[in-house]
């Protein structure tokens, strides 16, 4: 790294840290490679002087991060798993702890695969981006994913990230937009909102400011879309089909609780993040009953 690209970086990450950034040399980085056209890592490799326009561009964009503008919203992009996602204003901006719910659901969607399952059915309730759709389309090629999305801005998020990987993405409440694959669907993920609304004030500015509120805020116990995600999700999955949903770290005994108190659910279990704190919930459902032989289904 040259000394006038160290300085910049320096003087950048100082400044980020006094606005309380979390990862202020990070971003600063990132900022000044986006700039420069570059990446990251081959900011180290950059002897030639900086062009001034460039160096311009990157200084605008340290202060609106210092404004605490999403780092996201600055370059357009967000990295999840394999894939970068386009993301803006709008739009919820996909977190790395949700790339572990994702590989708990590329895995069983893969498990099938390997028993016999042609084409696996997942849907992606509440997509936002498109993220999750987008890695289970990519990593699974085999499976038939489907998205639903009730935000317009949020769902042309997601036609731009996952349409193009055969994604069939749908604008529309979850509540009935997907009934026509009830009882078919094998895989169900969801990163619902699920913010208390009395939180407010302990959501870092990056998410409470420039977030959409709907991807946010569910009530007084953050827990009313969760439900509702239960409840399509029965709906929806086969026999044995997985649930995977999100949740807050402190919902680590409220939302395991919303499933296990529902007879169509069974082994229902917790997941921690890479952190160790609690992040998802897993549950299957249960087989329906079928009429005895001799018996008329009313």
């Amino acid at each position: 790294m040259s000394d006038e690209i160290r300085a910049f970086v320096d003087e950048s990450a100082r400044r980020l840290a006094a606005a309380g950034v979390a990862s202020p040399r990070h971003d600063a980085e990132v900022l000044l490679a986006f700039a420069l056209g570059t990446t990251r890592s081959a900011l180290y490799r950059v002897t030639r002087p900086l062009d001034r326009a460039a160096l311009s561009s990157a200084a605008s964009l340290v202060q609106r991060r210092v404004t605490r503008e999403p780092l996201q919203h600055l370059t357009g992009v967000a990295g999840f798993r394999h894939l970068e996602v386009a993301v803006g204003p709008g739009v919820f901006i996909p977190r790395p702890e949700t790339e572990l719910l994702a590989g708990e659901a590329v895995d069983e969607l893969a498990g099938l695969v390997a028993d016999g399952v042609d084409n696996p059915v997942a849907v992606d309730l509440c997509a936002g981006s498109g993220a999750v759709a987008a890695s289970l389309a990519i990593e699974v090629p085999q499976a038939r994913v489907t998205a639903v999305e009730l935000s317009e801005p949020a769902y042309a998020y997601a036609v731009r990230n996952a349409a193009p990987l055969g994604v069939d993405v749908r604008l529309g409440d979850m509540s009935d937009a997907v009934d026509d694959l009830a009882g078919t669907v094998h895989v169900v993920t969801a990163n619902p909102p699920y913010i208390p609304l009395d939180a407010y004030e302990s959501v870092q500015a990056e998410v409470r400011v420039h977030d959409p509120a709907k991807a946010l805020w569910a009530g007084e116990d953050g827990l009313d879309v969760i439900r509702v995600v239960a409840e399509v999700a029965a709906r929806l999955l086969v026999d044995g089909g997985l649930l995977l949903c999100e949740h807050a770290d402190l919902q680590h005994s409220t939302a395991p609780g919303v499933f296990a108190a529902m007879p169509v659910w069974r082994t229902v279990r917790d997941h921690a993040d890479l952190a160790g704190r609690p992040r998802f919930v897993t549950a299957r459902r249960v087989t329906r009953r079928r009429p005895a032989a001799g018996t008329i289904a009313l």
